[in-house]
């Protein structure tokens, strides 16, 4: 049967409404009167009238089914854009593919149908995994303890800042009101800073994309060192270049009397390779939704599991797993900040990380790390004339790298992004970092393939060589998707929250 469009609703859904009388939402415009799909089973329980407070007198519900509903959702799935399905290069997000052992393992019945509240006897193998877990993360990152409850990076953040602010308190340090946040940082960074009471102070970068010394050293000098609480910084930076001077940073920030927060968001570059604890910093953040192959992406669930040295270990929210003479059980740090989060994290996503861990081992971990930065370096490569990297352009990158094309005639990095779709490729992040012109931030992982990688430099230089001759396909596009070119701003301006 046709189902035209005119105006957003649907032929089908206006006879529908003319034969009915009725203005049936758009949600139901497939529907058809008496026809159904379940048929529910006969009562088995005394029949009890429904209080006449609770009824309603128009409940327009579809009428449909069970074959119609079926090919209508699998409809909607095949138009999702998946990593399963497509490449996902998306920087600083680490969109890697998720291997299916890890899906095995959280539906084994013993950790999908526990529950937290059963008790620590009940939960000998969840708690020993958590355990297990924590260590495996120590032992990666160099640091002394772990816990496992925030439920994603951002949140990490929080718990990680609210630690070095307990630790001030707790010495007798004064008002400390700033922390120091390099201008290519993520979003998240400053936001944490505001959240946890602090203002975020902002340290430009010099020539070379890293964090300008000189103005360091300024922000910290004098009487500036009593008000500082720290510094939160991301190794590799989101120019997806290693900060070299990491180790001198963190000393003058520890010298000022600051603990340094690692975020941990580019982790992806470093497992087996590097111990951030060993760079000198105090705690940090690990996106378990990222670095450690779980899934993520469209609100979670996720897990941004945090780390940390000696000194702050007694700050860590609790409860986190403990080990008492052969059995696990939950324990609460002496000094914690309390629980972020009910329960212990998303248990789903640490059962996913740590089959993740297992599955690769120490060497394991180390070569993702080298194929992560080996791809981010060959897809740089490939497509380095149309898409030059204002930063480090002689020096290795790290897992990413962040270009700033200029392709002429009024096509810009947003245009490249929508053109990218009709290609088959959802599109890597853009206008970040801030500090780079037309930023297009690239992150491939090491879970791509070679073929893969080409036939996405191809895309690009295709686009390229597009925008040069026939620049309207770029400026309009997408032209092969659902719907076209959404005006983005007025959308966010405009917002519709509800049907």
């Amino acid at each position: 049967m046709a189902d035209e469009t005119r105006n957003g609703v649907s032929a089908r859904a206006e006879a529908l409404n003319a034969h009915t009388g009725k203005q049936t939402p758009l949600l139901c415009e497939e529907s058809v009167p008496g026809r159904r799909g379940v048929l529910l089973p006969k009562l088995d329980v005394e029949k009890t009238e429904v209080p006449a407070a609770l009824l309603r007198e128009r409940l327009d519900l579809p009428e449909l089914d069970e074959g119609s509903v079926t090919r209508h959702f699998t409809r909607l799935s095949q138009k999702n854009f998946s990593v399963d399905g497509q490449f996902y290069p998306l920087g600083s997000c680490t969109m890697k593919y998720n291997p299916r052992l890890n899906e095995e393992a959280a539906g084994l019945r013993g950790f999908r149908r526990s529950h937290p509240l059963s008790g620590d006897a009940a939960n000998q193998g969840n708690l020993e995994l958590m355990y297990r877990l924590q260590e495996s993360l120590e032992k990666l990152t160099g640091f002394d303890a772990c816990t496992l409850q925030p439920a994603a990076g951002a949140h990490g953040e929080l718990t990680g800042i609210l630690m070095i602010r307990a630790f001030h308190v707790a010495r007798g340090g004064g008002v400390r009101r700033r922390i120091l946040v390099p201008d290519s940082a993520h979003g998240t960074n400053p936001a944490t800073c505001t959240m946890a009471g602090y203002v975020a102070e902002t340290i430009p970068s010099d020539a070379a994309g890293a964090v300008d010394l000189a103005a360091l050293r300024e922000a910290v000098s004098g009487g500036r060192a009593a008000d500082l609480a720290g510094m939160m910084i991301t190794n590799p930076g989101t120019q997806g270049l290693f900060e070299t001077n990491i180790a001198e940073i963190i000393k003058i920030v520890h010298d000022a009397g600051g603990l340094v927060y690692g975020d941990g968001a580019n982790m992806n570059a470093l497992m087996g390779i590097v111990k951030p604890a060993e760079l000198g910093f105090d705690v940090m953040h690990l996106n378990l939704h990222k670095t450690f192959s779980t899934p993520h992406g469209g609100g979670g669930p996720g897990a941004g599991a945090v780390v940390a040295a000696a000194a702050l270990a007694d700050f860590l929210p609790g409860p986190v797993a403990a080990r008492d003479n052969g059995r696990f059980t939950l324990a609460s740090p002496a000094k914690s900040i309390g629980a972020v989060k009910c329960f212990h994290g998303n248990f789903g996503v640490l059962v996913r990380a740590y089959a993740y861990v297992r599955a690769l081992g120490g060497t394991g971990l180390r070569r993702a790390s080298e194929y992560a930065v080996l791809n981010a370096n060959y897809l740089r490569r490939l497509c380095k004339a149309d898409f030059p990297t204002p930063y480090g352009s002689e020096r290795p990158c790290m897992h990413e790298f962040t270009a700033s094309p200029d392709l002429g005639n009024g096509c810009h990095t947003l245009d490249i992004a929508k053109r990218l779709i009709d290609y088959g490729f959802h599109p890597p992040t853009i206008y970040f970092p801030l500090t780079v012109r037309e930023a297009f931030m690239a992150e491939p992982t090491e879970t791509e393939t070679k073929e893969t990688l080409e036939a996405f430099a191809l895309a690009l230089a295709k686009i390229a060589d597009e925008a040069r001759t026939r620049p309207e396909l770029l400026r309009e596009a997408p032209h092969h998707t659902p719907v076209g070119r959404l005006d983005e701003v007025a959308a966010a301006r405009n917002l519709k929250l509800r049907w």
